[in-house]
């Protein structure tokens, strides 16, 4: 018998079988306000059609539970099906896209400061944001005491905010070097972050070139207008329909001023790729040098040069100092503050310059206006001429390392260069320290579901450096490294602040001494896949070996046939992201990797943030594989935290394949995300084509089969039968999934926009292929209750043949998206291998999950156990949740909590449940408070 130590017997010892409160399926003639929502089971008769009930309320307000909450307005509608009067409880406003009690507010205001000219302190700061994984810009913070300015806002930027406690709420302008996904992919969420603190919201200033517009464009589809309200480019717009406030030079090279007050000058110079024309210049070429610039510092006053030129102690001493001239008490002379003041401190000079190719490099070497700011030996030095003390490089290594470049940058002197572009140097040591300490745990409990991270190879290190010249002397950029400009005796590197690695040894001695039975547990965990090895494919289905286990109910469940001689390289389901709203410390926002291995891969949403944590858990050279490798991206609704990582993933995948046949990937996603798509590729190029997740639903895929049936009969798309048909199908979809008034309220607002299904068929067409070439069956959209628009999907495997000719059955995976419980869910999960499943809240904030349309832990779970789903796995929790939720282990007999990271390959399904006892144990001592104390007011979308 296998020996458990008594803590572990102690810990684990639930009751023997668990039962759910609310039994789905039975009726309670007196439910409580605010039991699980009533679940429509299908209009079959061959299915139950008794449901619990959720108690009916016109118009409430409440607050959170947990205190402190906003007052809102909830309204819950009651949806009719063909077989039952039931109903269930949701938000129809925000189903509807009505409800505006968490929106932004209407005008965030940028924050009045009062200024200090003598600024103590001073400094740029980089702020590493993609220094491990090298999916996005490193952002650099330029710090004042009463003011901040940072550069570049790449994904990332806001959890690496959090992380590292830097104030959200105290920047006052942002700008872009270039605009870009690379550049500007955290920006988005930075803006409706800021929007939703206080009562009030803030809002920032946004610089950037012309190309500024069309981003602006794009995120209107889906951030409020006032949230943007401050932004500014500058510079000649590419094209003629530019918008206005574009500040423009005589001369593109000459300097605009874009920042000018008692404490800094910030002032910009347009780069362009070289010899082009202003009307060739396409949007996302256009770079930018800035320029900043302090002020002088006046000289220390000496009271005895004064005294010797017969001045007394009075108000001419405070008069000098503000620079100006008096006369002598004792002597008949004019005494200038020259006279009397130690010579001017120089305002120390900081320039950042982004030059992304060779060609924008042959226009930097020509601009002239910076000729004022060269001081070597070969330049022709003037009393005007400007010290520099600092250059931080963004540029790419493969241009930092030509002779060019080398040659321009030693023109600056004895100033000090930070290579910030993406270097070697720190790859290995994490940024998000907090999240990878709690990565290295979880691997050291369960490896299996928990790998160790990828890390980037030597050879790619090597191949990516270029040779390295001895021109100019410099430094590479590591996180939080401070250059100081004030105190000025304090003038140079500050690396203080640069976090200290950790070794997995040391997190792992850590945990030790902190959870001294986590040796026992985690050898325990093992023993489980010794167990699974040993039963090969058949669970036991009662304990009569003798052998001692812990959670006895664990074992009761049999073996789909999906699973019978499943290979490993069949499926891995990886939990990029687990958190909902907005980034923190330890979950990352929405994203689902779909592993296929040799068939390809798919993502389900990708929120901010996804291609980093694909390069966390893959590395580097192995997440570009997998972008490479990318069959289709799947969107379920149009919130921030779902979508924006991917242009992202687009734009690395589109120059991963450039000059390879290929062709574009597909998107499925809802209307609105076509307009910022659209809107976007005005920017950039994403090489993708898109398709309206109306067209994949169940009864669409239908028409498009019939469709294609009456081709092959001889009728041509516009012959007047198919025409008939194809108009009888979109009434039949219309009226049964997106009709006002039917029981799904994710209907389609505006008044005609009918799906055109005509226009959808190629690209169905297409999909269809690519499932055959992936090894599925299906790919379902179904409506879901959060917002206008918002949908789940299921994926279905294809049929196997054993060895012996057997057919087994492939496995189907349901993703739930945002979602309240809903009749479309539970009849998409019946018989599923898998139900990915929002958790957003714990069960006692049901009042707020109704609201939110979002689900509580028990409606998740009991979803999956009406619908008859093998394993359960929940996901995009509240950030009041930092590394664990709030739930009730006596129901989750097939349920697992995810984590960022999670790796779960199809093979290890039986195993999935036993875990969260054990992750349990892991997170004993954490306690359920929002980690970020810089989010004020987060917004849940």
């Amino acid at each position: 018998m296998r020996y458990v130590s008594p803590n572990l017997r102690l810990l684990f010892s639930p009751p023997l079988r668990p039962t759910l409160s609310v039994p789905l399926f039975i009726s309670k003639p007196n439910p409580k306000p605010f039991s699980f929502s009533t679940i429509l089971a299908s209009s079959s008769s061959k299915r139950p059609r008794s449901f619990s009930n959720l108690s009916r309320r016109s118009n409430s307000t409440f607050k959170d539970r947990k205190g402190g909450g906003r007052d809102m307005t909830m309204e819950e509608t009651t949806g009719q099906s063909k077989d039952s009067s039931s109903s269930f409880g949701f938000n129809k406003r925000r189903a509807e896209g009505r409800d505006k009690s968490d929106r932004p507010k209407k005008n965030p205001q940028l924050k009045e400061r009062k200024l200090n000219p003598t600024n103590t302190i001073a400094y740029v700061q980089i702020l590493g944001t993609g220094m491990d994984t090298q999916d996005t810009s490193p952002s650099v913070l330029l710090f004042f005491d009463k003011q901040r300015f940072i550069f570049n806002a790449g994904e990332g930027l806001q959890r690496f905010c959090t992380e590292h406690k830097v104030k959200l709420s105290k920047i006052d302008h942002i700008f872009l070097s270039r605009v870009c996904s690379e550049t500007a992919g955290g920006l988005s969420g930075l803006l409706l972050t800021l929007a939703g603190m206080g009562e009030e919201g803030y809002s920032v200033k946004i610089w950037g070139p012309s190309d500024l517009n069309f981003l602006v464009g794009a995120m209107k589809s889906f951030i409020p207008h006032a949230t943007m309200v401050h932004t500014q480019s500058f510079g000649q717009s590419p094209i003629s329909d530019a918008a206005e406030n574009v500040t423009a030079p005589i001369k593109a090279s000459d300097p605009i001023v874009l920042v000018k007050d008692e404490v800094v000058k910030i002032s910009a110079i347009l780069l362009q790729p070289h010899c082009l024309e202003q009307s060739q210049i396409k949007p996302g070429e256009m770079s930018v040098l800035y320029i900043c610039e302090l002020p002088e510092l006046m000289g220390k006053f000496d009271p005895k040069k004064a005294a010797a030129l017969g001045l007394k102690a009075g108000p001419k001493y405070s008069e000098l100092q503000h620079g100006k001239s008096v006369k002598s008490d004792r002597l008949d002379i004019m005494v200038h503050p020259a006279d009397v003041m130690d010579p001017p401190v120089p305002g120390p000079i900081v320039i950042l310059v982004d030059c992304p190719t060779e060609s924008h490099l042959q226009e930097l070497l020509s601009i002239e206006c910076l000729n004022g700011y060269y001081t070597d030996v070969s330049s022709h030095l003037t009393e005007s001429t400007k010290m520099v003390n600092c250059v931080i490089h963004l540029s790419p290594a493969s241009v930092v390392s030509s002779p060019n470049y080398q040659k321009w940058m030693k023109k600056f002197g004895s100033a000090q260069h930070i290579m910030a572009g993406h270097g070697k140097k720190t790859l290995e040591v994490p940024i998000l320290k907090s999240s990878a300490r709690v990565t290295s745990r979880l691997n050291y409990l369960c490896p299996q579901f928990f790998p160790a991270p990828g890390f980037l190879s030597l050879q790619h290190l090597s191949s990516s450096e270029g040779p390295t010249l001895k021109i100019c002397e410099s430094i590479p950029a590591e996180n939080l490294l401070k250059f100081t400009l004030r105190p000025y005796a304090q003038l140079g590197l500050d690396r203080s602040h640069i976090p200290t690695p950790m070794g997995q040894s040391q997190v792992i001695d850590e945990l030790h001494l902190e959870i001294p039975e986590i040796a026992d547990a985690a050898q325990h965990v093992r023993e489980f896949w010794q167990e699974l090895k040993e039963s090969r494919e058949v669970l036991p289905t009662s304990n009569d070996n003798g052998v001692m286990i812990e959670e006895p109910w664990l074992t009761e469940d049999t073996l789909p046939g999906c699973l019978e001689n499943i290979r490993r390289d069949d499926l891995e389901i990886v939990l990029l992201g687990t958190g909902s709203s907005q980034p923190s410390k330890y979950r990352n926002v929405s994203s689902v990797y779909i592993n296929l291995f040799s068939k390809g891969s798919l993502l389900l949403d990708c929120g901010e943030g996804t291609l980093g944590q694909l390069k966390r858990r893959y590395g580097v050279d192995g997440a570009d594989k997998a972008i490479r490798n990318l069959k289709c991206v799947w969107i379920s609704h149009i919130h921030p935290d779902h979508h924006t990582g991917l242009a992202r993933v687009l734009a690395l995948r589109r120059d991963l394949l450039k000059g390879v046949p290929h062709e574009p990937l597909l998107v499925i996603g809802p209307r609105q995300l076509k307009r910022y798509l659209d809107a976007y590729q005005r920017l950039e190029d994403l090489d993708m084509q898109f398709l309206d997740c109306r067209s994949t639903t169940k009864a669409s895929w239908d028409t498009f089969v019939r469709d294609g049936a009456s081709n092959n009969d001889g009728s041509s798309p516009q012959s007047p039968r198919h025409s008939n048909a194809k108009n009888e199908s979109m009434q039949e979809i219309n009226q049964t999934l997106f009709a006002k008034g039917s029981r799904m309220q994710s209907y389609l607002r505006q008044p005609g926009s009918p799906v055109d299904h005509s226009a959808a068929y190629p690209f169905l067409k297409s999909l269809k292929k690519m499932l055959g070439e992936a090894g599925l069956e299906a790919l379902i959209s179904f409506p879901v209750v959060h917002c206008p628009q918002a949908f789940g999907i299921v994926l279905e495997a294809a049929e196997r043949v054993s060895s012996v000719g057997k057919v087994i059955p492939g496995w189907k995976i349901v993703y739930s998206g945002d979602t309240r419980p809903c009749p479309e869910l539970v009849d998409a999960c019946r018989g599923a291998t898998v139900l990915i499943h929002e958790a957003t809240f714990e069960d006692g904030l049901v009042d707020e999950a109704i609201a939110r349309n979002h689900s509580t832990t028990k409606e998740a779970i009991e979803v999956g156990n009406s619908a008859g789903a093998y394993r359960i796995v929940l996901t995009h929790f509240s950030q009041r949740y930092p590394k664990i939720p709030v739930f009730d282990e006596t129901h989750m007999h097939k349920t697992c909590i995810a984590f960022d990271m999670m790796s779960i390959n199809i093979a290890d399904l039986p195993v999935l449940p036993k875990v969260l006892p054990y992750l349990k144990l892991l997170f004993r001592n954490e306690v359920a408070v929002d980690e970020s104390d810089d989010i004020l007011d987060a917004l849940v979308l």
